[in-house]
């Protein structure tokens, strides 16, 4: 474990599961889906990542760096390991300046709650992770070295079906939300509960 990553946590059961959030996000994030994975008997991690909630910032960003942190700062084995795709960061840096009007305007399902935690990550985010960012090329996506779930908005802007398909192939258990968007946690609490239901009952 190290100091460097901030760590959310909540339970205490037998099992791990490790949640990461997406880019201008922090551990926050997972304020219900982390009390709800342990009401289901999970020790529960949520990590910021590095520059981002209570994280240290960097003096780079590559993907390679961040990814070392996090395992650096995590349960070895976990049970699950849920994450929101990184992929996406175009019109991120915008997002630094908005304001709780501009959430309501982009994100009209999300609750108060939500919206207040997004805005508190994005006060505390280091945008120069996207300076470094343009260039990364991902890496061929091999299967998972702990269970690993994918919960997808249904349609999904970031994965097509084919990708969803080759994840499935892989092993990684992959649930949609009909109807969420990209954050789909926020978008429709309940539906993904479901799906991480079906996930962690398997």
């Amino acid at each position: 474990m190290t100091d460097d990553i901030g760590i959310r946590r909540w339970g205490s059961g037998n099992r791990d599961a490790v949640l990461i959030h997406g880019l201008g996000n922090s551990s926050e994030s997972w304020w219900e889906v982390g009390p709800a994975l342990a009401e289901r008997g999970y020790a529960v991690h949520a990590v910021d990542l590095p520059g981002h909630g209570d994280s240290i910032a960097l003096p780079s960003y590559s993907v390679e760096e961040m990814v070392s942190a996090v395992v650096a700062a995590v349960p070895e084995a976990p049970a699950w390991t849920l994450s929101l795709d990184p992929r996406v960061f175009d019109s991120f840096r915008a997002q630094k300046q908005w304001a709780i009007s501009d959430l309501e305007r982009n994100h009209p399902r999300w609750s108060d709650g939500s919206r207040a935690r997004k805005l508190a990550a994005l006060a505390r985010w280091d945008t120069a992770i996207l300076d470094d960012l343009p260039d990364f090329t991902p890496a061929p996506i091999g299967a998972p070295e702990v269970p690993s779930a994918v919960i997808l908005a249904d349609p999904s802007a970031l994965v097509p079906v084919e990708r969803a398909k080759q994840l499935r192939e892989l092993g990684y258990t992959v649930q949609s939300v009909e109807g969420a968007g990209h954050v789909v946690h926020f978008d429709d609490f309940s539906g993904y509960l479901r799906a991480l239901d079906e996930v962690i009952d398997r």
